[in-house]
């Protein structure tokens, strides 16, 4: 199993937090906790997001409309505030996503640009 980011490395998910936050969001209204357990469980605990990093970027996402709130009962009986994708939110996933894919094509032909 890969390890999780440094110190260092990990300053890249801050660029891109919000979009895995969206992806996290795609499928279903969650939590905070579930959020930060998904994106760690599909990151095959590489990407490491820390509750201090997690809840300024839902309410950024918030005050964006990208995603909605509501306070709603857990499995386990507890009440917690739950997070939803928006339509803007879905469309300007599909946006950053393809970004994404875009940058990281361009970033791989420049590292691989020279080979051994």
């Amino acid at each position: 199993m890969a390890g999780r980011l440094d110190r260092d490395a990990a300053v890249i998910l801050q660029g891109t937090l919000d979009m895995l936050v969206l992806r996290a969001l795609q499928l279903e209204s969650m939590h905070g906790w579930g959020i930060t357990e998904r994106i760690e469980n599909w990151s095959e605990e590489v990407l490491c997001v820390g509750q201090g990093t997690l809840y300024p970027a839902l309410y950024r996402l918030e005050r964006q409309r990208l995603i909605t709130s509501s306070w709603r009962t857990t499995e386990n009986n507890r009440r917690a505030r739950y997070y939803a994708l928006t339509a803007a939110g879905r469309k300007h996933l599909t946006q950053e996503i393809k970004d994404w894919h875009r940058m990281s094509r361009a970033i791989n032909l420049v590292l691989d640009a020279v080979k051994g």
